[in-house]
């Protein structure tokens, strides 16, 4: 088949193209390697910026370590040397007066003056309140609070117990809702129904468990029932005879709940 040419074509030259298309190529090349080298120029003006900063502040940054360290050893030495042996001091020290708690918690008479022993000291000992002055801060000292209060309790100084359980803090699963528990039967004892029944409701919820939940939550509803608050009342007689059935407080439970309807 025969081809003409038509009159002024001139036919393309791909020499040319592909010199240009080559050119641009390097180009691009040349820019991207020009780019990268930029990058990498300034992390190392910035990497040189970072080591110049050091250079001029290292005794700054020594003195910080250093005094991390000093820190650090500073509070090895106070709990070794200062708080552990105080602990065994305090336990040591608050032996006799717990000695005369339990003996009063488990006489048949003179109570009052064993208690008191207990809460002033004697036999050249100290009492709850002694521990708690000279040991504040221990455990030993927190757990004295506790001891104190339920003393207060037992002598019927309601204030004082309140004050001292208040000041009390465990995460004991019986000693804390019972601590809650007596500052309940403190408020009770006041006439403070309110405070009382907020308290027999935190006793109750401070650790859920067969023995302090229940006992609460019956103190709770049984004070609810006697100033008129069925309805209070019924909801924690409830939660008995569901949850804890059988706990000794869930014992005639129904006729309980009959007294609120």
């Amino acid at each position: 088949m025969a081809t003409y040419n038509k009159r002024g074509y001139k036919a393309p030259k791909p020499e040319k193209i592909a010199d240009d298309a080559t050119n641009e190529i390097e180009d691009v090349a040349y820019n991207g390697e020009s780019t990268t080298a930029e990058v990498f120029d300034t992390l190392d003006e910035g990497a040189n910026k970072i080591e110049d900063w050091v250079v001029e502040n290292q005794k700054i940054i020594m003195g910080v370590v250093a005094a991390i360290a000093l820190l650090l050893t500073l509070y090895f030495v106070y709990d070794r040397f200062i708080v552990e042996p105080k602990e065994e001091e305090a336990a040591s020290k608050m032996f006799q007066a717990q000695k005369f708690f339990n003996d009063a918690v488990n006489a048949q008479t003179a109570q009052d003056s064993l208690f008191n022993l207990a809460l002033k000291g004697g036999e050249g000992k100290l009492g709850f309140e002694g521990v708690i002055s000279e040991y504040s801060g221990t455990q030993s000292g927190n757990l004295a609070q506790y001891y104190a209060g339920m003393s207060y309790l037992n002598l019927k100084d309601y204030k004082k117990a309140v004050t001292h359980l208040e000041a009390f803090s465990s995460n004991d699963e019986m000693l804390q809702p019972i601590a809650f528990g007596a500052i309940g039967d403190c408020f009770s004892e006041l006439n403070k129904v309110e405070d009382a029944l907020s308290y027999y409701e935190k006793a109750a919820n401070a650790s859920e468990n067969d023995f302090t939940t229940p006992r609460y939550l019956f103190k709770h509803a049984i004070l609810a029932l006697q100033n008129g608050k069925t309805d209070v009342a019924a909801k924690s007689f409830k939660k008995i005879k569901e949850s804890y059935p059988t706990a000794a407080e869930a014992a005639n439970i129904d006729a309980y709940i009959a007294r609120t309807e």
